[in-house]
């Protein structure tokens, strides 16, 4: 049994990880931090949890937090860790942070986004990206992860075997992603109250969102050089899930009877299945059948899915998650079940949640 403490506990983010940590048969929840209860019951703050959680909710001593625990958990706004961690910090605990200060190499490209001073970048290169399908061995030996954002998890995954293997042309990939709105966390912002977001869709950070150079960093690994995309996000009025639909250009490949031709379905599948048959977090759908968010909703799980347009030699690759779980949560207890040799599926096998 290991001790957990989370800070940002009372973020959406942060109580989905109190929800699945509660089933985890490993883990001890030693600390409920939050800047904005602080000496509030947490059970008070989320009535869901009246008689499962006792516990009231503490500040966000990071120091003083690394000392009681073997796992800590940074539910909070970009610049929090970044801020605070030290290597006193990284020698006490194991850190999953949860926001972006530690997912991308170079800090211009983090502060040019982010539009914030990063102020540990000495730890940048030590990070490991907890996307766990693809830096699972990294993970097991890392003391500090960046667990991915909801947007990049379901973006790079969907198309990360296609790029990977060379089929299809990495600079011509348009992300068209839709999300519920607790992608947007619980702070009270105008755009996301129900009146403006009920009976709408919207597109937001066009050409500008976060997330974009995530994705190209980390697909740009996966093809060898530099990768460059258009990634447009939308707010609808759900509470969970995202949808990512992407575009790109075929590559032409060596047929059996030796001539140059586009892949068809049966080869676009087989890379799939290579890439994906052992992951069980990751669902290759049959043949016409494409992803919604209504059947990975409380789950951990992705669901992808694709149909090769040959009038156009384009391939549209479709890619289903739950924001606050395998986009959040769900993934930072993947990646520490990864850390401390647990099993990978322990506390995350939630049957998705219908209607």
């Amino acid at each position: 049994m290991i001790k957990a403490g989370i800070i940002g506990a009372t973020g959406y983010a942060g109580a989905e990880l109190v929800r699945i940590l509660l089933g985890h048969k490993e883990v001890e929840i030693k600390w409920y931090g939050s800047r904005s209860y602080i000496d509030e019951k947490y059970a008070r703050v989320y009535g869901n949890m009246f008689q499962l959680v006792e516990d009231t909710c503490l500040d966000d001593n990071i120091e003083t937090l690394a000392k009681e625990v073997d796992v800590i958990f940074t539910a909070t706004p970009q610049g929090f860790l970044a801020g605070v961690l030290t290597e006193e910090i990284l020698q006490n605990t194991k850190v999953v942070d949860l926001s972006a200060d530690y997912r991308l190499k170079d800090v211009s490209v983090y502060e040019k986004w982010y539009k914030i001073q990063h102020k540990s970048p000495e730890f940048l290169e030590e990070a490991v990206y907890g996307l766990c399908e693809i830096n699972r061995e990294k993970v097991k030996q890392a003391r500090l992860v960046a667990n991915p954002g909801c947007y990049t998890t379901c973006s790079i995954l969907t198309a990360w075997p296609l790029v990977k293997e060379g089929l299809i042309a990495p600079n011509t990939l348009i992300v068209d992603a839709k999300s519920g709105t607790s992608g947007a966390g619980r702070g009270a912002k105008l755009p996301n109250l129900f009146c403006e977001v009920n009976e709408n869709i919207k597109a937001y950070g066009v050409s500008t969102h976060r997330h974009t150079p995530e994705i190209e960093e980390q697909l740009g690994y996966g093809a060898g050089s530099q990768v460059t995309i258009n990634f447009t996000p939308h707010l609808i009025p759900m509470n969970r899930g995202i949808l990512a639909t992407e575009y790109a250009s075929l590559k032409k490949v060596r047929q059996k009877d030796g001539s140059m031709g586009l892949p068809d379905y049966e080869q676009i599948k087989e890379v799939y299945d290579r890439y994906y048959k052992h992951e069980y977090f990751v669902r290759v759908l049959e043949k016409g059948v494409y992803p919604e968010t209504r059947w990975v909703e409380g789950s951990n799980f992705v669901d992808i899915s694709f149909q090769i347009d040959e009038r156009t030699g384009r391939i549209i690759m479709m890619g289903a998650i739950d924001n606050l779980v395998k986009g959040a949560a769900g993934q930072a207890v993947q990646n520490m079940n990864l850390m401390f040799g647990f099993p990978e599926q322990e506390g995350l096998e939630l049957v998705p949640m219908f209607p």
